[in-house]
């Protein structure tokens, strides 16, 4: 063998290398591919993640007060003040002008705890109805158990405020 033919062995046997490795990457593309489709497909939790937070904030809503909770207690106010008569009974001048008032306030904080629970109830219950196997991360539980816990306690201090048993109207005597 003389040195050409050698180098031309060499050449050869690099360009079979170069090709075999060529072969390997084009396989390895496709299962790269079906590796990303297959986590695009997969649902990444973002959207109970979500659900768990609502619910939260709907529970701290519930408890603290709304905005439209204020409006429509100040409504009821002017409503109470309107049509209660001057020669009403003091009793029934409370009535009207409080006691529908805070029983709007109620009403609405109630709402938003039913709302609260109801959300964080089908958060929690959500992975039953998905994908088998795939399990819901541990913050989304917490949140949404937070979210039931706030809605629930929301809603029994809404029914107390509403019944009058918790702060209930002064009594005109």
């Amino acid at each position: 063998m003389d040195e050409t033919e050698a180098t031309e062995a060499t050449t050869d046997e690099k360009a079979v290398d170069t090709t075999k490795s060529d072969e390997a990457t084009e396989t390895e593309v496709p299962a790269a591919a079906e590796a990303a489709e297959t986590k695009d497909a997969s649902p990444s939790g973002v959207g109970q993640g979500a659900a768990a937070v609502v619910s939260a904030a709907l529970g701290v809503v519930s408890l603290t007060g709304s905005w439209l909770g204020t409006i429509a207690a100040a409504r009821q106010n002017l409503v109470g003040q309107l049509q209660t008569a001057q020669g009403a009974s003091v009793a029934k001048q409370i009535q009207a002008v409080y006691g529908d008032a805070w029983q709007a306030t109620a009403l609405w904080g109630g709402l938003f705890a039913l709302l609260a629970l109801v959300v964080g109830v089908v958060t929690l219950a959500r992975p039953a109805f998905g994908t088998p196997g795939r399990i819901q991360a541990p913050w989304i539980k917490s949140v949404a158990w937070a979210g039931v816990a706030l809605g629930v306690i929301g809603l029994f201090l809404a029914v107390l405020k509403y019944t009058g048993i918790l702060l209930g109207l002064p009594s005109a005597g």
